[in-house]
């Protein structure tokens, strides 16, 4: 009861506006609050206009519209426990037309939980006719490696990233989701031209396969999609995933076991290396590829949050050159993305709050 009316007092507080000026490499930028005494906020997503949606991990679905912030109802029950609970927000480029809305969340699931992808159409701050599109066949008690990132594909597919939920071995397994990047059809079928579509023992949905825990994902200016994963220790990676390729976690890996001591080789024929990877670790979540609209010299720039030492990674085009915004607002960074007119959102666990960065006037 006690959190209950925190909540609705914090909702009830008018939104703080007061920038503060950073640095960016060279640049002077404005860091706004846009929303603040979130918990656990997990990912954003823009609705035409002004309007923003956010989700929180234990399972409230938050809509800012016209400077005000309201719980949406109609969202899903969730397995609010260690990784999981309500993850990624999607929002579709014809949203005006359909008003659906993805979610991926933690299902509770005999067994446990697991991760699940559906779709509701938003109307009058409800979802209504809420549906899975997706869910893993088995549930797991392990409170670890949901994934879980949406992206619309250009040809109006879905990609849907899943953890290997604490379970190595199940990334090499193709009759299983664990640890892959699915590919569905909006409707949740299977399109016909996914790799593994003729393979009696394999789940048709599968893209790729091998992959730890991808808690980032984005398109470039190409249409390509990028994943950013974690690593045991050491080891996280971002990926350019292709389609049908095995990234060959367990079987290689550029992390330790925990406490120390390697258990694979850093490269294995038949698999794809990363395309980056960060020894320590950085504990990655969130990804952005800026198109270059508010900053034009971060056009192609990746732009990743960092859970462990509280800064968003800022890498060039091609991954060679790696920078850090780091301030006081960057603490624990689960979500980093490019709003409509260009200016990068973000979100801080540990401040509970939206950001917003823009030029400096």
């Amino acid at each position: 009861m006690l959190r209950l009316i925190l909540c609705l007092l914090s909702f009830a507080l008018p939104l703080p506006s007061v920038a503060s000026e950073r640095m960016a490499g060279t640049r002077a930028v404005e860091v706004t609050p846009m929303v603040t005494g979130l918990d656990a906020p997990w990912a954003i997503g823009f609705l035409p206009g002004d309007g923003v949606l956010i989700t929180e991990v234990d399972g409230r679905l938050l809509w800012l519209n016209d400077g005000a912030l309201r719980e949406v109802s109609g969202v899903p029950k969730v397995w609010d426990t260690g990784q999981g609970g309500l993850l990624d927000v999607m929002v579709p480029r014809d949203f005006t037309e359909s008003r659906e809305i993805f979610l991926s969340y933690s299902k509770p699931m005999r067994g446990g939980a697991g991760t699940a992808l559906g779709v509701g159409r938003l109307i009058d701050g409800r979802l209504e006719g809420f549906r899975d599109l997706f869910v893993m066949e088995n549930g797991s008690r392990k409170g670890q490696h949901f994934g879980s990132r949406i992206v619309e594909a250009p040809d109006g597919t879905l990609f849907l990233t899943v953890g290997e939920r604490g379970e190595g071995a199940l990334a090499q397994d193709l009759s299983r989701a664990n640890g892959s990047v699915l590919r569905l059809n909006r409707d949740g079928t299977i399109p016909a031209d996914n790799p593994f579509v003729d393979q009696a023992d394999a789940l048709p949905a599968i893209w790729s396969y091998g992959h730890r825990n991808p808690q980032g994902a984005a398109l470039d200016a190409e249409g390509r999609l990028w994943v950013n994963e974690h690593g045991p220790q050491g080891g996280d990676e971002i990926n350019l995933v292709k389609k049908g390729a095995n990234y060959g976690w367990p079987r290689t890996t550029y992390g330790e076991n925990y406490g120390g001591g390697r258990f694979a080789p850093t490269t294995l024929a038949g698999t794809e290396p990363p395309a980056h990877q960060w020894t320590p670790s950085i504990a990655p979540s969130g990804y952005a590829i800026h198109s270059g609209r508010l900053f034009p010299e971060l056009k192609g720039a990746h732009l990743i949050g960092s859970l462990k030492f509280d800064y968003i990674a800022v890498l060039s085009p091609d991954l060679s050159r790696e920078t850090q915004w780091q301030w006081p607002e960057t603490g624990r960074v689960r979500d980093v993305t490019e709003a409509p007119d260009g200016a990068i959102w973000f979100l801080s666990v540990i401040d509970g709050a939206a950001y917003r960065i823009a030029p400096a006037r």
